[in-house]
């Protein structure tokens, strides 16, 4: 994720008579239920992070009752060759903080989520933000500092550098890149030869 926001055009947007996913009042009833429990909504317990803990483990179930082909506690399982087999803890680096994840197992263990994918411990867009920040200049000491304060995350310098270092080369490939001898200037239709500089022209 960088700084910027990407707007789609407009042929990638959803169609205008298309409902939101979530709904108004479904997020008046979350914010206001946060906010009588004194939850806020950042933060590492915050509303933020316990939705995309909520929405993950859902999405993870329900891979697993894809994968096995029948639903938990579903008598069709029994004699199946696999059934489910509890679940393994998994921490996870998401932009909005770390979240402590229920990754459900299968007896077999041929289960293989794609949504977070074994071995995975970073959503995608938290490198973005790490390459983000070694471009504007900053040491693996200030990058794990910044993400401390504000993710709540606590992010071994090891990372930092394999992070880093997947895009140092081509980084230094886009330095040391031949520069064209002559490079065309557009000028706004309102410009006139006699406001470009002749060293221009």
């Amino acid at each position: 994720m960088t700084d910027t926001e990407i707007v789609p055009r407009k042929s990638d947007r959803l169609p205008a008579d298309r409902p939101p996913l979530v709904d108004a009042e479904l997020a008046d009833e979350l914010l206001a239920r946060a906010q009588s429990d004194g939850v806020e909504l950042l933060g590492p317990d915050g509303l933020l992070s316990q939705v995309t803990k909520a929405v993950l483990e859902r999405a993870l179930t329900e891979e697993m009752t894809q994968h096995l082909g029948y639903e938990k506690h579903d008598p069709a399982g029994r004699g199946s060759g696999n059934s489910r087999n509890g679940v393994t803890g998994k921490r996870l680096l998401t932009e909005i903080g770390g979240i402590d994840l229920e990754v459900p197992r299968d007896r077999a263990g041929s289960f293989s989520p794609q949504i977070v994918r074994k071995g995975q411990t970073r959503l995608d867009g938290f490198n973005d933000r790490i390459i983000a920040l070694y471009a504007r200049g900053l040491t693996t000491r200030d990058i794990r500092a910044h993400l401390r304060e504000m993710y709540d995350v606590d992010v071994s310098p090891d990372l930092i550098s394999r992070v880093t270092d997947a895009v140092l080369e081509e980084l230094q490939e886009w330095q040391s890149r031949p520069l064209d001898r002559v490079y065309p200037v557009v000028l706004p239709p309102s410009a006139s030869c006699r406001e470009v500089p002749p060293s221009m022209r």
